[in-house]
């Protein structure tokens, strides 16, 4: 369930890193407004700065604790469509609470701290304390649905960018298995020896693919392994018919990279570039690195466009536009384009990550 109307499930149980947050962030904030009340109090009464400093410190330090408060709240005790009834009285109650610790504080440390020269009765304090407190508590609350509703909306997103990618990487394998399967059994009768060695190198694609099946990302040496595997296969397949040639940056050996990125890329240059051509062609796989960004380009010199300028976009295409999409957002690029005198070349651009760091 991706909705965002309840709490996710990670809420029921607060990270220690998120109490830690709260406690270093409220207590930051509280700080500073502490300090600075003192100079706005010292310049309008003319008290002393020590005694500035210390009421209105106390009072900052008091803030501390009722904030975290206030942010577990919106957590636990959701103010939503299916639980307001039982979470607003809890808050306003929480808040009424507030008010009467705050109020018997003052009347507890007003001769350490001095709030008052002179001490007014209970209900004055209480009267006080209610103005001073119960809508800034409120207030505080409202801040922490914000922000909780707001984490709950990007992780909703994550997830969602994460059951895409899954959905969309899990595509890739039957696909890919599939035109495998139907090239070797192409051969099981014509050439039985051929049909046993492609098999082989199947099993070795299959190892990689499936060791990694729920990686997105791999370094640059494991996703050539199974590149030149499956690349093997395909040259068993059409013989003299095709080449491939490789031109790998060894700047770019340490990269990071989406996992089976490539093997799209190279299996539609030659079932869309090469398997048509009358002539045989040549593939060609290209790594580089340019600073902060990896260049991969998949080259053939096929067929070309045959179908009114637009290039095969099967699965294989469109999924790695999409799986880019996702990883890298703005960062990312994909590029088809003629090459002359004939064939196509895809282009992709992202990041460049060390596998070291990843």
């Amino acid at each position: 369930d991706l909705s965002v109307d309840h709490p996710a499930d990670d809420l029921q149980r607060i990270p220690p890193r998120r109490w830690l947050l709260w406690w270093s962030l409220s207590a930051l904030w509280w700080l500073a407004q502490g300090v600075t009340s003192a100079t706005i109090t010292r310049g309008m009464s003319g008290v002393s700065w020590e005694r500035a400093l210390i009421a209105n410190l106390t009072s900052a330090a008091l803030w501390v604790p009722v904030t975290v408060l206030a942010l577990w709240m919106a957590e636990r005790a959701t103010i939503d469509r299916h639980q307001w009834k039982r979470t607003l009285p809890l808050t306003l109650g929480a808040a009424f609470g507030v008010v009467v610790i705050r109020a018997a504080v003052v009347v507890a440390t007003n001769d350490w701290v001095g709030w008052y020269r002179e001490l007014p009765s209970l209900p004055v304090v209480l009267f006080t304390s209610l103005s001073n407190n119960f809508f800034l508590f409120v207030l505080l609350v409202g801040v922490g649905h914000a922000i909780a509703y707001a984490r709950r909306v990007s992780e909703r997103d994550r997830q969602v960018a994460r059951a895409e990618l899954q959905h969309l990487k899990a595509q890739l394998h039957p696909h890919f298995l599939f035109n495998a399967l139907n090239a070797i059994s192409a051969t099981v009768r014509s050439d039985p020896e051929l049909a046993t060695r492609m098999l082989s190198q199947l099993s070795v694609v299959l190892r990689h693919a499936i060791r990694r099946v729920g990686a997105q990302e791999v370094p640059l040496e494991e996703e050539l392994q199974l590149l030149t595997a499956y690349v093997e296969i395909e040259q068993l397949r059409f013989e003299d018919k095709l080449r491939v040639q490789w031109h790998i940056d060894p700047d770019a050996r340490q990269a990071m990279v989406p996992h089976l990125l490539l093997q799209p890329l190279v299996e539609n240059a030659i079932r869309h570039g090469i398997a048509p051509s009358a002539t045989p062609g040549t593939v060609e796989i290209g790594i580089h690195r340019r600073g902060a960004t990896l260049h991969l380009s998949v080259s053939d010199t096929g067929v070309g466009w045959t179908d009114g300028g637009t290039a095969g976009e099967g699965i294989g295409l469109s999924n790695t536009r999409s799986r880019l999409r996702q990883l890298y957002g703005s960062a990312q690029s994909l590029q088809v384009r003629a090459v002359q005198p004939r064939g196509i070349e895809v282009d992709v651009s992202i990041p460049f990550r060390e596998a070291r760091s990843a």
